[in-house]
């Protein structure tokens, strides 16, 4: 089956992951980067640290064309494909005038900042018949698969709490993650992937309520927000920036059952089922890597002309349009507020 000829758009932290994914990749050819940074144009990227996937690496890019602006790569006639891993505020225009062309569509979270973006953007990917899929890379880690696969297999019952907590320190790599307008802040950097893992395994709340605090020139964006669903008693999700460059990252999930606990924590808790009946069962993770899983699958999903069901871009843009509400029930003081999908 022919190789997806794809150009990378955005070439910090996220999109270094994703390089590093793709030539691991049989189906993926690298056919284009794109960046106004001369240094990374040249495959220098060991500068970049984030969160996960350790330092940047210098990378070869002798053999793929390189662009300065996006509208270059979009102009590029021999790309299937766009993986943009640029600022947020630029996710929903870029994606649209690249579906506009005909290429297929991988865009990092958010989707987008509003719902009515990432509904432009669905209909766009529907009318050029095109890919159109968002990194909410957790519907791959594998940390949070055998939390899927626990609670879909029906033998631990009913859920009945659940605690999703993300934090880390407000990020380095750009003044514009600071500007709420360009990033959505630390609800839609980081919590945006909790806000979705509850979409997954849970479906559409009944009513959320939020609370928090927001100082992003001191680096604060926290929240801890409440989801309402039946036959549930609480789902919360909690985490967001905790001050600049110090604070560690770390991610952990609680999930109660009638049947056991599922319990995970990146600070050294492999995903664990501890049953009703008193045994102990340390989870297998599958030995994949989240990021080049779910590019993996949207190379798949270009080379069949399918849309992506594993990662739905309506559950994204659904994701996008929770992750709001809490935003406004935490300016309410914690108000409780429908959520209409």
């Amino acid at each position: 089956m022919r190789k997806i000829k794809i150009g990378v758009a955005g070439l910090g932290f996220m999109g270094s992951m994703h390089l590093k994914a793709l030539r691991n990749i049989p189906g993926a050819e690298l056919a284009a980067v794109v960046s106004s940074d001369e240094g990374k144009l040249s495959g220098d990227l060991s500068g970049i640290q984030g969160n996960l996937g350790g330092p940047g690496e210098k990378l070869d890019f002798s053999q793929v064309r390189k662009y300065r602006s996006v509208a270059e790569a979009i102009a590029d006639p021999e790309l299937d494909a766009l993986d943009l891993c640029l600022p947020s505020d630029q996710h929903a225009p870029v994606a649209i005038a690249a579906l506009r062309v005909g290429k297929h569509v991988f865009v990092e979270k958010p989707m987008a900042l509003d719902a009515s973006q990432c509904q432009t953007m669905i209909h766009e990917a529907k009318t050029s018949n095109r890919v159109l899929m968002v990194a909410q890379v957790l519907r791959f880690f594998p940390a949070y698969t055998v939390l899927r696969d626990q609670l879909q297999n029906g033998g631990l019952g009913q859920v009945r709490t659940a605690l999703f907590r993300r934090r880390c320190a407000a990020p380095a790599w750009g003044k514009w993650a600071f500007d709420p307008a360009k990033s959505g802040g630390g609800v839609f950097d980081l919590l945006i992937h909790d806000v979705d893992m509850c979409l997954h395994l849970f479906g559409p709340p009944k009513s959320v309520s939020a609370q928090g605090y927001v100082n992003l020139e001191g680096g604060m964006d926290t929240l801890t927000a409440s989801l309402e669903y039946d036959g549930i008693s609480d789902v919360v999700i909690s985490g967001g920036w905790h001050h600049r460059k110090s604070y560690p990252f770390s991610m952990e999930y609680t999930v109660s059952a009638d049947g056991g606990t599922v319990e995970y924590s990146s600070a050294g808790r492999p995903p664990t089922l501890y049953k009703a009946d008193g045994e102990v069962e340390v989870l297998a993770e599958p030995a994949t890597d989240g990021y080049q899983a779910e590019l993996e699958y949207f190379v798949d999903c270009c080379q069949h002309n399918r849309w992506p069901v594993v990662c739905a871009p309506e559950q994204s843009a659904m994701a996008v349009a929770l992750a709001r509400l809490l935003e406004v029930s935490r300016a309410r003081g914690g108000d409780r507020l429908p959520f209409r999908v």
